[in-house]
């Protein structure tokens, strides 16, 4: 996916960590761009990011990433592709 994104703008890592006193960390990121890219999983299944303190963590970390100015795109594992596309209209808009 790196290889990917980096077409599209270069300076894409992955399990970046965003915030100093928090261990969170976006699946992929462009800190240059101040853009993250989120694959979220169990989908479902229940899994961790749809359940109760799971899904609550989680707004959390989405919602400090944007007062911070981070731009979270989020996907599911099959629409991962699809980011390409959307991140290309997000640096040319």
């Amino acid at each position: 996916m790196i290889s990917i994104l980096n077409k599209t703008h270069k300076g894409w890592v992955k399990e970046y960590k965003f915030h100093d006193k928090r261990k969170w960390r976006f699946d992929f990121a462009n800190p240059s761009l101040k853009i993250a890219v989120e694959c979220e999983g169990g989908v479902w299944v229940r899994g961790r990011h749809n359940r109760g303190k799971g899904f609550l963590n989680d707004m959390d970390k989405y919602n400090e990433a944007a007062i911070m100015g981070w731009r979270v795109l989020r996907y599911p594992p099959d629409k991962m592709m699809g980011v390409v596309d959307d991140i290309s209209r997000m640096i040319t808009e």
